[in-house]
């Protein structure tokens, strides 16, 4: 039988070879309300993914970014985001990411994210963290050397006064330690534990988030720092996410976010 790890790999590439080949249609809008809107391939790269996890796993629960939550509560739930970075797909724009992880009661213990674009499936089994390219494994390792941050611009901003991600990008002490990036995409956080990036940024409540639970337990795994914006243990106190590839980067990251 399939392991959960190679299931998430594989729902994460299903996903991601619908989003690479959809055709221009795939870019028209299908309005959600309230100013979001999904693609029709955020559509069909869910309905693949969901019947892939059907197939292998049909006692877990699902819960997607577009069809909610699917199959009997179930301690065991994927967690799918078909296409995280839509608006800028939408604009054809190509950093994008398909993420799918697996909550085993309160902890992820699988989870991959999938570039469509690169064929890179970053990756772990809860234990160790890879990144799948051509069909070999490398070992995902964290590195500050970049000093490049990536700072989540987008809404809500639940922590707004206390902490705005646009102030940090103005704080003269980021721009003496840091450079800034703004993706747009959770596949900035994967690039974290590869070593792309320093660190990652996001206010937020991001417990059971389809958004983040691949990027965070792929960091988790890699050995990076996952906090939350006060320097708790992630999904408590302020929540958001602070992911850092050492002590030292986060350390100076929590100094100058200044909770």
């Amino acid at each position: 039988m399939i392991t959960d790890g190679e299931l998430a790999i594989a729902a994460a590439q299903a996903g991601a070879h619908v989003v690479r080949d959809t055709d221009i249609g795939g870019h028209k809008r299908v309005d959600k309300g309230g100013g979001d809107f999904a693609t029709v391939a955020d559509l069909e790269a869910e309905r693949v993914i969901v019947e892939l996890l059907r197939e292998h796993r049909p006692k877990d629960a699902v819960l997607g970014e577009e069809s909610g939550h699917t199959g009997t509560p179930a301690p065991r739930t994927w967690l799918v985001d078909p296409l995280c970075g839509t608006l800028n797909y939408a604009v054809r724009n190509l950093l994008v990411s398909v993420n799918v992880a697996l909550r085993c009661r309160d902890e992820v213990t699988a989870a991959a994210q999938a570039d469509p674009y690169t064929g890179e499936v970053f990756w772990t089994d809860g234990n160790s963290a890879w990144v799948r390219r051509d069909g070999t494994d490398e070992p995902l390792t964290p590195s500050a050397s970049s000093r490049l941050v990536d700072v989540n611009l987008d809404p809500p901003f639940p922590n707004d006064p206390r902490f705005r991600a646009a102030d940090l990008l103005a704080h003269r002490g980021f721009a003496a330690l840091f450079r800034p990036r703004v993706v747009s995409t959770t596949l900035a956080v994967a690039w974290v534990a590869a070593g792309r990036r320093a660190a990652y940024v996001t206010d937020g409540h991001l417990r059971d988030s389809v958004h983040f639970a691949a990027g965070i337990a792929l960091c988790r795994a890699a050995g990076c720092v996952v906090t939350g914006l006060d320097g708790n243990p992630v999904h408590t106190g302020a929540g958001g996410l602070l992911v850092a590839a050492d002590a030292r980067t986060h350390g100076d990251l929590l100094t100058l976010i200044g909770w």
